[in-house]
């Protein structure tokens, strides 16, 4: 089964993101000269500052006293310092955790960072400010970097379904086994991140490494809290529970975004990279899942997905068309016949070969390797 490493080869190696490589950059090279370092606090490294080459270099986010900021200055080094008050960390060097986002929720998801974030988005957006819109692009695009460097070398198969889908129904528990099944065959599963059949899988690959009574189990428990309204307090904390019982899940990665502020993420991903932008979430969702897409049934959100993807197979824009499977071919073919659809404009094309519809869940992975060839 595939790991995610927890911080994974850099496309960069002039890029400086934890205190662990601020360290030993400073004592294997002597110099930060050229580096970029992203959002690590340097409060308690003024000496190392003071006495080391930081010529430009660019320094996004850190924390650091008045005497090291004004000596990496006069160096040539660019300084962003912290925006203070915000609940995010626009030049953050990593992606989230569940935890991270959820922090605090046991005096309720209101007073979480994911649900702070998500009303100081409410309020910037509402009065057009310039400052704020330049912070929501700095922090997706260190989003992006992050995410890039995560899955470097990852086979990743995207998940895509809708968010109506409850917990303690037989789609969502098939969900969670493709989940399960994907991430046992090596993939990297990859969803929205929200909850639905986006937290099924996301789940399912959480299962991964655990027995068959694991995932029986944590089916019930999260039954209890079937959908996230009323309550994302009680639902998180349901997902919070089997986590907590079952520690050491499977990896996988959920991107979900905070222009969908009503939708939380799940706690199911252990790497999650939200957005600002919902296309920017979109599109990198579909790009990054070079190794195909399973499409569960869903509405709007999920028939805009499968050809979102359609699009660059057609024109083959990113190389070989990867494959995409539908699941359940009622839902494909008569309530929202978008299958007939993307066969038409398959049909003579390298795409035809890489494109399948199956009845059910069980039958995606081996419909995957089919057309991965």
């Amino acid at each position: 089964m595939q790991t995610m490493p927890a911080h994974a080869a850099h496309h960069n190696d002039r890029e400086i993101e934890t205190l662990e490589e601020f360290d030993a950059t400073v004592s294997a090279r002597g110099t930060l000269a050229g580096f970029r370092v992203q959002a690590v606090d340097l409060t308690d490294r003024t000496r190392e500052l003071l006495t080391t080459d930081t010529a430009g270099a660019v320094f996004l986010g850190c924390p650091m006293r008045e005497d090291a900021a004004a000596k990496i200055r006069t160096d040539g080094a660019l300084v962003f310092p912290p925006v203070p008050d915000l609940p995010f960390d626009p030049y953050r060097g990593l992606v989230y955790s569940p935890d991270e986002l959820f922090a605090f929720l046991a005096d309720g998801y209101e007073a979480t960072p994911d649900a702070q974030a998500y009303a100081w988005f409410q309020r910037t957006k509402a009065d057009g400010d310039i400052f704020a819109s330049m912070l929501r692009a700095v922090h997706d695009d260190s989003v992006s970097d992050a995410l890039d460097e995560l899955l470097a070398g990852a086979r990743v198969v995207g998940v895509m379904g809708g968010h109506a889908m409850a917990r303690g129904t037989e789609e969502y528990a098939g969900a969670a086994r493709l989940g399960r099944e994907l991430a046992r065959a090596g993939f990297t599963v990859a969803t929205g991140g929200g909850p639905g059949a986006m937290e099924a899988a996301n789940l399912g690959a959480y299962a991964a490494p655990h027995d068959d009574d694991m995932l029986t189990e944590s089916l019930r428990i999260l039954g209890k809290a079937p959908t996230f309204t009323p309550s994302v307090t009680e639902w998180a904390t349901a997902a919070f529970e089997v986590r907590g019982r079952w520690p050491k899940g499977g990896s996988s990665v959920g991107i979900p975004t905070w222009f969908y502020g009503h939708e939380p993420p799940n706690p199911f991903a252990s790497h999650i990279a939200k957005y600002f932008a919902n296309a920017t979430r979109e599109d990198g969702l579909l790009a990054r899942s070079d190794a195909g897409v399973v499409f569960l049934p869903g509405a709007a959100g999920t028939v805009q997905e499968i050809f979102d993807n359609a699009t660059p197979n057609y024109y083959r824009s990113r190389g070989e068309p990867t494959p995409m499977v539908l699941v359940d071919r009622a839902h494909w073919t008569e309530k929202l016949p978008a299958w007939p659809l993307l066969q038409s404009l398959a049909r003579g094309r390298s795409m035809e070969a890489r494109i399948a519809l199956v009845d059910r869940i069980e039958e995606a992975p081996e419909a995957l390797k089919r057309l991965g060839g």
